[in-house]
């Protein structure tokens, strides 16, 4: 990513910083701490400022997944960080506050469209975040439990209270969190219920840029991968990603040698052209749904039906693809 010019009216130099931490940002990783006190800085900038020991607390150099203490002394060095992008279209940020599926005092959850990342950075003035806090001036502390892909749509959990995101990051790093995705998948799939459990390892390319890889140097990862429905040229799957790693079902369905149907990351380029000639504009990848307990104890499950788009090429490019098939 380009940094803006110094003449930039959205972006200044700041200076350096002390913060204390108070007991709503106790149990924060310091990444995603300086993400929020330096607004536009790229990702990759701020790791390198940890890396550097330019970022200090309580005057000793840190790691990336240092969770800070109430009462913490932050050292934040000179960047130049963002005054405030320009508001989104006011009809923008209305149809994506259409797309809550649920909410009450602690959480929001939305049918996340494809297309939109969940937060902005990276050259991305507004993602969903920034979005709903432009619709909804009162979810100006709105954060996100987990994440999805840019291309994936469906089920995106938000908490409206800090409190409330501390305790749903800790029950996703507990594992009690349910997830389940809907991925159509190139060929016929063989395998019934498998569980494909290879490590994956991020590889940071140059300009920023995440690509996975299965690497025994990688970090576990494990997808729990069910038959939903065979066409011979595609099959729809069900799969349940007990980790959260980046990019993990569709790096795992690569590895399987069943890639998502217009992925064009980790795809079959052949394979990719012929869903976008049978009306396949995007990555068949859908977040159905999401299952949790609240404070109480209390389960709560989410349900995103598949978006239209999805639908369309389920119900006539799958049946010309098969038609096609046939006629070889």
């Amino acid at each position: 990513m380009q940094e803006n010019s110094p003449n930039d009216a959205t972006t200044r130099i700041s200076g350096v910083r002390k913060v204390v931490v108070d007991g709503d940002r106790a149990g924060q990783r310091i990444d995603n701490f300086l993400r929020s006190e330096l607004p536009g800085v790229p990702k990759g900038r701020v790791y390198r400022l940890l890396r550097r020991g330019e970022v200090r607390v309580n005057g000793g150099r840190i790691r990336a997944e240092y969770k800070l203490q109430e009462g913490d002394e932050v050292r934040i060095p000179p960047a130049r960080i963002s005054t405030g992008a320009p508001p989104p279209p006011a009809k923008l940020a209305a149809e994506m506050l259409d797309r809550v599926i649920y909410e009450d005092k602690r959480l929001l959850v939305i049918n996340k469209p494809t297309g939109f990342a969940v937060h902005g950075g990276s050259g991305i003035s507004h993602g969903v975040i920034e979005l709903l806090r432009n619709a909804r001036p009162d979810l100006k502390e709105l954060g996100l439990v987990h994440r999805l892909d840019r291309e994936t749509s469906g089920c995106l959990v938000m908490a409206k209270r800090r409190s409330a995101l501390r305790e749903l990051h800790e029950r996703f790093r507990e594992g009690q969190v349910e997830k389940n995705y809907l991925a159509l998948a190139v060929g016929d799939w063989q395998y019934g219920e498998q569980l494909i459990d290879v490590p994956l390892y991020v590889q940071n390319r140059q300009g920023g840029e995440r690509h996975v890889i299965v690497s025994d140097s990688g970090k576990s990862a494990q997808t729990r991968v069910s038959l939903s429905r065979t066409y011979g040229v595609y099959s729809l799957l069900r799969c349940a990603p007990l980790t959260g790693r980046t990019h993990q079902i569709r790096v795992h369905l690569l590895h399987a040698g069943h890639p998502i149907a217009g992925d064009e990351r980790y795809g079959d380029a052949d394979a990719n052209k012929q869903a976008k000639r049978l009306g396949l504009k995007r990555l068949f990848l859908h977040a159905q749904s999401i299952a949790f307990a609240d404070k109480s104890g209390n389960d709560l499950h989410f349900t995103a039906p598949l978006a239209d788009d999805l639908e369309q090429f389920l119900t006539v490019g799958v049946i010309q693809a098969q038609r096609e098939k046939k006629s070889r």
